[in-house]
């Protein structure tokens, strides 16, 4: 399958999807670190989302900032829904409105 095609079935078919540079365990950037933290602080642990670890997965590093528009990584999805990157994230954690998607989100797959 194309890697196009790929990332658009990974972000259609799970509620939360987080491309991120390592896993949750072991973060391989201080972005992805803070995201991750501020995603399972509002309710969203590593089993219940989709997350691409995209040092392992070198097609879809080169071609998810093409797909999203947007530059850099990690990268947050909900229902299918580019959320954005670390700042965003941190910034709806902090507002509670995070909390609030991702138990929309995790809701709506149940």
């Amino acid at each position: 399958m194309p890697v196009m095609e790929r990332i658009q079935a990974l972000v259609e078919g799970h509620p939360i999807v987080f491309f991120m540079k390592g896993t949750p365990q072991f973060p391989m950037c201080g972005f992805s670190s803070r995201a991750i933290q501020a995603l399972q602080g509002a309710g969203a642990d590593a089993d219940k989302m989709c997350i691409v670890n995209v040092l392992e997965e070198p097609e879809i590093r080169a071609n998810l900032p093409r797909f999203s528009n947007w530059p850099t990584f990690p990268q947050l999805f909900i229902h299918g829904e580019l959320i954005g990157g670390c700042d965003i994230t941190l910034e709806l954690h902090e507002s509670g409105e995070l909390g609030r998607i991702v138990a929309e989100a995790l809701a709506q797959s149940a």
